[in-house]
Protein backbone atom coordinates (compact mmCIF):
# COMPACT_ATOMS: atom_id res chain seq x y z
CA UNK A 1 0.00 0.00 0.00
CA UNK A 2 1.29 3.43 -0.86
CA UNK A 3 -0.61 6.36 0.60
CA UNK A 4 0.14 9.84 -0.67
CA UNK A 5 -0.73 13.19 0.75
CA UNK A 6 -3.06 15.24 -1.41
CA UNK A 7 -0.80 18.18 -0.63
CA UNK A 8 2.52 16.61 -1.62
CA UNK A 9 3.34 16.70 -5.30
CA UNK A 10 6.47 14.56 -5.29
CA UNK A 11 6.32 10.78 -5.07
CA UNK A 12 9.77 10.70 -3.47
CA UNK A 13 10.31 11.01 0.27
CA UNK A 14 12.92 13.70 0.74
CA UNK A 15 14.73 14.86 3.84
CA UNK A 16 12.35 17.84 3.93
CA UNK A 17 9.48 15.37 4.37
CA UNK A 18 10.93 14.04 7.60
CA UNK A 19 10.86 15.45 11.13
CA UNK A 20 13.17 14.05 13.78
CA UNK A 21 12.10 13.57 17.39
CA UNK A 22 13.06 11.52 20.41
CA UNK A 23 11.11 8.81 22.24
CA UNK A 24 12.55 7.89 25.62
CA UNK A 25 15.97 9.02 24.45
CA UNK A 26 15.74 7.13 21.13
CA UNK A 27 15.63 8.91 17.78
CA UNK A 28 12.62 8.48 15.54
CA UNK A 29 11.20 10.14 12.44
CA UNK A 30 7.79 11.25 11.20
CA UNK A 31 7.21 10.96 7.47
CA UNK A 32 4.72 12.95 5.47
CA UNK A 33 4.64 10.63 2.48
CA UNK A 34 5.08 7.00 3.37
CA UNK A 35 4.61 3.44 2.34
CA UNK A 36 2.51 1.42 4.74
CA UNK A 37 2.16 -2.29 4.20
CA UNK A 38 -1.05 -4.10 4.98
CA UNK A 39 0.65 -6.16 7.69
CA UNK A 40 2.26 -3.22 9.48
CA UNK A 41 -0.99 -1.23 9.36
CA UNK A 42 -2.90 -4.17 10.87
CA UNK A 43 -0.18 -4.65 13.49
CA UNK A 44 -0.36 -0.98 14.54
CA UNK A 45 -4.17 -0.91 14.71
CA UNK A 46 -4.20 -4.21 16.63
CA UNK A 47 -1.59 -2.88 19.07
CA UNK A 48 -4.03 -0.21 20.27
CA UNK A 49 -7.03 -2.55 20.29
CA UNK A 50 -8.76 -1.12 17.22
CA UNK A 51 -9.84 -4.55 16.04
CA UNK A 52 -12.88 -3.15 14.27
CA UNK A 53 -10.45 -1.93 11.61
CA UNK A 54 -8.38 -5.09 11.34
CA UNK A 55 -11.16 -7.66 11.06
CA UNK A 56 -11.27 -6.66 7.37
CA UNK A 57 -7.68 -5.79 6.37
CA UNK A 58 -8.65 -5.03 2.77
CA UNK A 59 -11.13 -2.42 3.96
CA UNK A 60 -8.39 -0.90 6.17
CA UNK A 61 -6.06 -0.70 3.17
CA UNK A 62 -8.76 0.98 1.07
CA UNK A 63 -9.55 3.46 3.84
CA UNK A 64 -5.90 4.43 4.24
CA UNK A 65 -5.57 4.82 0.46
CA UNK A 66 -8.63 7.08 0.39
CA UNK A 67 -7.33 9.44 3.06
CA UNK A 68 -6.71 13.07 2.19
CA UNK A 69 -3.48 12.92 4.18
CA UNK A 70 -1.64 10.07 5.85
CA UNK A 71 1.21 10.81 8.26
CA UNK A 72 3.30 8.06 9.78
CA UNK A 73 5.90 7.97 12.53
CA UNK A 74 8.63 5.34 12.49
CA UNK A 75 11.43 4.54 14.89
CA UNK A 76 15.05 4.52 13.69
CA UNK A 77 14.67 0.89 12.67
CA UNK A 78 11.76 1.77 10.39
CA UNK A 79 9.07 0.20 12.59
CA UNK A 80 5.69 1.93 12.28
CA UNK A 81 4.95 3.44 15.70
CA UNK A 82 2.28 6.02 14.90
CA UNK A 83 -0.16 7.15 12.27
CA UNK A 84 -2.56 10.01 11.64
CA UNK A 85 -4.96 10.31 8.73
CA UNK A 86 -7.53 12.82 7.62
CA UNK A 87 -10.67 13.04 5.57
CA UNK A 88 -10.86 16.61 4.35
CA UNK A 89 -11.47 19.09 1.58
CA UNK A 90 -8.39 21.07 2.59
CA UNK A 91 -10.24 24.36 2.76
CA UNK A 92 -13.24 24.33 5.10
CA UNK A 93 -13.14 21.04 6.98
CA UNK A 94 -10.59 18.56 8.24
CA UNK A 95 -11.74 15.46 10.05
CA UNK A 96 -9.00 13.59 11.89
CA UNK A 97 -10.17 10.06 11.22
CA UNK A 98 -7.37 8.23 13.01
CA UNK A 99 -4.59 9.21 15.38
CA UNK A 100 -2.88 6.24 16.97
CA UNK A 101 0.46 5.50 18.59
CA UNK A 102 1.82 2.07 19.49
CA UNK A 103 1.50 1.59 23.29
CA UNK A 104 5.25 1.22 23.85
CA UNK A 105 5.79 4.60 22.12
CA UNK A 106 3.00 6.52 23.88
CA UNK A 107 3.83 9.47 26.14
CA UNK A 108 6.96 10.14 24.11
CA UNK A 109 5.72 12.99 21.91
CA UNK A 110 4.74 10.97 18.84
CA UNK A 111 1.01 11.76 19.03
CA UNK A 112 1.71 15.41 19.77
CA UNK A 113 4.06 15.66 16.78
CA UNK A 114 1.46 14.10 14.48
CA UNK A 115 -1.32 16.35 15.81
CA UNK A 116 0.82 19.51 15.53
CA UNK A 117 1.65 18.62 11.95
CA UNK A 118 -2.05 18.15 11.15
CA UNK A 119 -2.97 21.44 12.81
CA UNK A 120 -0.25 23.26 10.89
CA UNK A 121 -1.39 21.80 7.57
CA UNK A 122 -5.10 22.37 8.16
CA UNK A 123 -4.95 25.59 10.19
CA UNK A 124 -6.81 27.40 7.43
CA UNK A 125 -9.88 25.13 7.72
CA UNK A 126 -12.96 26.47 9.48
CA UNK A 127 -13.57 23.10 11.16
CA UNK A 128 -10.83 20.82 12.49
CA UNK A 129 -12.46 17.95 14.32
CA UNK A 130 -12.33 14.38 15.45
CA UNK A 131 -14.55 11.90 17.24
CA UNK A 132 -13.39 9.92 20.23
CA UNK A 133 -14.60 7.83 23.14
CA UNK A 134 -17.24 9.19 25.52
CA UNK A 135 -15.87 11.06 28.55
CA UNK A 136 -16.94 8.27 30.90
CA UNK A 137 -15.06 5.52 29.03
CA UNK A 138 -11.77 4.07 30.25
CA UNK A 139 -9.89 5.24 27.13
CA UNK A 140 -11.09 8.81 27.63
CA UNK A 141 -9.00 9.10 30.80
CA UNK A 142 -5.91 9.21 28.55
CA UNK A 143 -7.23 10.60 25.29
CA UNK A 144 -9.33 13.55 26.47
CA UNK A 145 -6.52 15.28 28.40
CA UNK A 146 -4.26 14.73 25.38
CA UNK A 147 -6.76 16.30 22.97
CA UNK A 148 -7.31 19.26 25.31
CA UNK A 149 -3.54 19.73 25.62
CA UNK A 150 -3.35 20.01 21.82
CA UNK A 151 -5.98 22.78 21.82
CA UNK A 152 -9.08 20.79 20.92
CA UNK A 153 -12.32 21.65 22.71
CA UNK A 154 -15.43 19.44 23.01
CA UNK A 155 -18.37 20.52 20.86
CA UNK A 156 -20.65 21.26 23.81
CA UNK A 157 -18.11 23.77 25.18
CA UNK A 158 -18.38 25.64 21.87
CA UNK A 159 -22.20 25.73 21.90
CA UNK A 160 -22.21 23.10 19.17
CA UNK A 161 -23.44 19.54 18.77
CA UNK A 162 -22.42 16.65 16.57
CA UNK A 163 -24.73 14.00 15.13
CA UNK A 164 -23.97 10.65 13.55
CA UNK A 165 -25.58 7.45 12.46
CA UNK A 166 -25.03 4.56 14.89
CA UNK A 167 -21.43 3.31 14.86
CA UNK A 168 -20.92 0.03 13.01
CA UNK A 169 -18.69 -1.95 15.31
Amino acid sequence: LTCWSARVASSVVSSRSRREFSISGRRASAWVVSRVSRDEACDLYDSVGWIGYTKDPDKLVRSLSGSHLLLTARDVNGRLIGLARTVADGETVCYVQDLLVRPDAQRGGVGRLLMEDLQRRYGNCRFFLLSTDHAESADALKSHPFYRATGLIPHEEQAMAAFALPVKR
